[in-house]
């Protein structure tokens, strides 16, 4: 058995708004039929655009070093390879 709420294909049917709106709020249902397990409603999950300074310091104590030198050896490599789109 699922560790979520279950609720019948016929109680979706007649409660979707009640149920709607607590997905839309973070729950999570297994959706059951004639008492077998059907599939589950699972609400999206919602892209972060803003990341707090905080955030972001945490992020980085985990981030790999970054050797600058061969970062910069890199980009030039790279500048040199690439054609100029606008050379006739």
């Amino acid at each position: 058995m699922s560790v979520n709420p279950e609720i019948s294909q016929r109680d979706l049917r007649l409660r979707s708004r009640e149920i709607m709106d607590a997905v839309e709020h973070g729950q999570t249902f297994t959706v059951t039929r004639d008492g077998r397990e059907i599939g589950e409603l699972v609400p999206l999950r919602r892209r972060q655009r803003f990341v707090s300074r905080v955030g972001f310091a945490e992020l980085s104590r985990t981030a790999p070093m970054v050797d600058l030198d061969r970062f910069r050896s890199d980009q030039d490599a790279v500048e040199q390879g690439l054609d100029d789109p606008y050379a006739r």
